[in-house]
């Protein structure tokens, strides 16, 4: 059966922009590629921006998804691997989207950005929650919290670069690593968590529900 037009449209919105960027990608090269006149394109796409800041949107609001259930509830070091390990898997699995929306915000007008400057927000609190009272609590030894937040952030997201999943680990290898690289960074002498294989079984039941294989 063939792809709705405006499946295609955003496809190849999502493609273009995580090859070539916003600006690189041409509103003929957006035609070509969804195969589509570019008279039809303009019906189902609006502008060239209002398909990126939907991309965002949606990647967006899928992460917050996962971070409410995941993100709260137990101490900052189970906060904090949980949240690391939907991080991984959900940049494992749509590497493309998560690209996209880590990496073209600046292409937004100023409303669209704030929108979604707010939706990033909201989702990095969860992580900040868990540093600043995992320090607090002693659990966690950091000088800035804030700093690390970010390091944890920009580790996580740089799988969508690499990660292949012909390659030596799964992904759920994968987010169990980065898990122990995260906690090592945010401690001292460092943490050793063993996972609850029935914890680890809801959150890569979550990431397939939120982020199915494509």
């Amino acid at each position: 059966m063939t792809e709705p037009a405006g499946r295609r449209v955003r496809t190849a919105a999502l493609e273009l922009f995580a090859e070539r960027g916003f600006h690189g990608t041409g509103i003929r090269d957006l035609a070509q590629r969804a195969g589509v006149s570019t008279a039809t394109l303009y019906h189902y796409m609006g502008t060239k921006e209002d398909l990126l800041a939907e991309i965002m949107r949606d990647s967006m609001r899928l992460l917050l998804r996962a971070a409410s259930p995941t993100g709260t509830g137990g101490t900052p070091t189970e906060r904090i691997a949980r949240l690391t390990r939907i991080h991984v898997l959900a940049h494992a699995a749509r590497p493309l989207h998560t690209r996209v929306a880590d990496d073209e915000l600046r292409a937004l007008s100023p409303g669209s950005r704030a929108e979604i400057t707010a939706l990033r927000d909201e989702y990095e609190r969860f992580w900040q929650s868990a540093i600043d009272d995992g320090v607090s609590t002693g659990e966690f030894r950091v000088q800035a919290p804030g700093v690390a937040r970010l390091a944890l952030l920009e580790m996580c997201s740089g799988v969508a670069r690499w990660y292949r999943p012909d390659g030596p680990l799964t992904a759920g290898e994968l987010a169990a690593r980065y898990v122990e690289m995260a906690l090592g960074l945010l401690t001292v002498d460092g943490i050793r968590l063993e996972p609850d294989p029935g914890a680890v079984g809801d959150m890569d039941r979550l990431v397939a529900e939120l982020w199915p294989p494509s």
